[in-house]
């Protein structure tokens, strides 16, 4: 099938911008390239120090400076669900290597919060900021210049963009990520999100809400809708860093053992000094990067990817903006309907087909760049396959080739939408990203009168004082990643959503986040440039007539006289700047870009701003 014209656009359109930036990276990376074992270059003593606490068997290998030595870097801790299977991970790896003639070490831990632990509360405000942390550490991982290839264990949502952003930093080495599948599905999606309505109408108390969430999340592994850590799992499949139909497979379960023990397995294969050499470097490319854009639009994916992909692309010296979301989305038809776009969850999904049909069909429509590297051969289509134990041994065969449930996977024939459902909206605004997938066609326009907050507090205590029952656009600003690290704003869902359903015409408007649970109430989110550092949102004030129209792309004010000229409103961030470890992220805030940018704390040489600054 030949390639759709405007996939084929957008990705020319990519490589001419990042032609200077992708070179400078792959000519420092291929630099670092070579036959020979990362250790072999160490001296006596370095080398000393990096297998003195192995075992015996393990430690004669690494004296041999042609057997290949897997990094292992894993997210694991107990608390969270989707990271404790992580646990038993690393000694399968080890075991799976020195049965292909390796070896693996335990090369670094990187920290995991999970946002929906920390959602409405403080530490929200370190969590975007913890994807550069994950990356440095990573980094930091990989510095002792012992391995050959990396094995990433990570789930959730700042965990695997992170991991993937400080692989690409060692871009010459190979790296296959390796997923620990989601929990069993509990209490359905829907019946969760209506107990969450009830509770903020005041018609439940705590003991019904707790007892809601706990059959909903009830068991090890990633939480079962689709937001960012189950998109993260999506992308490093159809991007080719995972063995193919992985995403989705339970933990404790023998074929994720089977799947984990081959991940490392093929680790090995794709070393240098294992005949088929892939390092990522090769793998991440612009096509690679196009394909993970349609996959996000294709499957009504996180918004938070319009930041993570982009700070994962430029990491590998590519640079995409919102605009090539956005022309993309136009033409990606959406596929699949997965909560918050529908009731299923992704184990519904996975059994109706999952990743491995989506990625079929879009092949079919040419909505897919086909010829590119993967860890698990040259081309996409080892993607189409899923995986099964036969006999005990793991084997792969076609996905199947149609949906078992048309009610949660359509063909690209018949899909849900003939577009993503992901739009970029601008004007004398600036510009921001809305999610439309799950929002009424005639919820999606929509002009009302400004109500400003600083906050999500200050919009939920008017809420329970009764003050919203309006039609109005809720401005939430003072939310970006200088103010205070970017949270998101997900304790707003449930009242405007209940607001929405009154009949009140209601949106929001903000430089936070809401990321792939925003649900059926429009929200324009990650506004840049962002208010503290200048932006529109700064200037308005309650009453400005305001339009949000996800069928034209317009985000404006309307009729406000002379709003350009009015002085910025005083931005009350000293609260957030200590407490809580918000100090130790002073230098993260400072240097924080624009959430187009990435919204990234740190500048790769490589990198640069895609567009100038909006001009007032």
């Amino acid at each position: 099938m030949a390639l759709n014209s405007t996939l084929y656009r957008v990705t020319e359109r990519i490589i001419n911008r990042s032609q200077t930036t992708r070179q400078q990276y792959l000519q420092r990376t291929r630099a670092a390239y070579g036959k020979k074992t990362g250790r072999s270059q160490l001296g006596c003593t370095n080398l000393a120090h990096a297998f003195a606490a192995m075992p015996a068997d393990t430690k004669l290998r690494l004296k041999e400076a042609a057997r290949p030595n897997l990094a292992i870097v894993s997210s694991y801790n107990d608390m969270l669900s989707a990271h404790q299977p992580l646990a038993a991970y690393p000694a399968l790896i080890k075991q799976a290597a020195f049965a292909a003639g390796a070896t693996a070490q335990f090369a670094g831990g990187v920290p995991a919060m999970c946002d929906g632990v920390t959602q409405g509360h403080t530490g929200m405000e370190l969590s975007l900021f913890s994807r550069d942390v994950i990356a440095m550490s990573t980094a930091i991982a990989l510095s002792h210049q012992m391995f050959d290839a990396a094995v990433y264990l990570g789930v959730c949502d700042k965990i695997v963009p992170g991991l993937l952003i400080g692989a690409l930093s060692f871009g010459h080495l190979p790296a296959v990520f390796v997923p620990a599948g989601p929990m069993s599905t509990g209490l359905s999606n829907n019946d969760k999100a209506h107990t969450r309505q009830l509770f903020a109408q005041g018609k439940v108390g705590r003991a019904e809400l707790l007892e809601s969430e706990s059959q909903s999340y009830h068991g090890p592994g990633t939480c079962t809708f689709y937001g960012t850590a189950n998109s993260n799992q999506m992308l490093m499949e159809i991007m080719g860093l995972h063995l193919p139909g992985s995403a989705f497979v339970p933990p404790n379960t023998p074929l994720r053992e089977a799947l984990t023990r081959a991940a490392a397995q093929r680790a090995v294969a794709i070393g240098a000094q294992g005949g088929e050499f892939t390092p990522v470097a090769e793998v991440i490319t612009e096509q690679a990067i196009v394909n993970g854009i349609a996959g996000l639009l294709a499957t009504g994916g996180s918004t938070n990817h319009t930041l993570h992909l982009v700070a994962i692309a430029r990491a590998a010296g590519i640079c995409i903006d919102w605009d090539d979301f956005s022309d993309l989305s136009a033409v990606v038809p959406l596929l699949a309907r997965v909560y918050p776009n529908g009731g299923a969850d992704v184990n519904h999904f996975h059994a109706a087909g999952g990743i491995g049909l989506v990625i079929a069909e879009l092949l079919q429509a040419g909505l897919l760049h086909p010829d590119v590297k993967t860890i698990a051969g040259d081309g996409l289509a080892h993607y189409t396959q899923e995986p099964f134990l036969d006999g005990g041994k793991l084997a792969w065969r076609p996905a199947g080739p149609v949906s078992l449930d048309t009610a949660v996977i359509r063909p690209a024939s018949d899909p849900f939408s003939p577009d993503g459902g992901l739009k970029l909206l601008q004007g004398n605004l600036g510009r921001a990203v809305i999610k439309v997938s799950a929002v009424k066609a005639e919820h999606r326009s929509i002009e009302a009168p400004a109500l400003v907050f600083n906050s999500q507090e200050d919009l939920l205590a008017a809420y329970n004082r009764g003050e919203l029952a309006r039609d109005f656009i809720a401005v939430v600003r003072y939310q970006g990643p200088q103010a205070n690290g970017m949270p998101e704003l997900h304790k707003l869902t449930p009242a405007l959503s209940v607001l929405q359903d009154q009949g009140f015409k209601v949106a929001l408007l903000t430089d936070g986040r809401m990321s792939g649970a925003s649900g059926k109430v429009p929200a324009a989110i990650h506004a840049s440039p962002e208010a503290l550092a200048g932006g529109p949102l700064a200037y308005l004030q309650d009453g400005d007539l305001l339009r949000l129209d996800a069928h034209t792309g317009e985000l404006a004010v309307l009729a406000a006289d002379g709003w350009q000229q009015r002085r910025p409103a005083p931005a009350d961030i000293q609260a957030h700047q200590t407490g809580f470890g918000r100090e130790l992220f002073a230098s993260f805030r400072l240097h924080a870009g624009m959430a187009e940018s990435g919204a990234t704390t740190f500048e790769h040489p490589d990198w640069s701003a895609p567009r100038e600054p909006i001009v007032l």
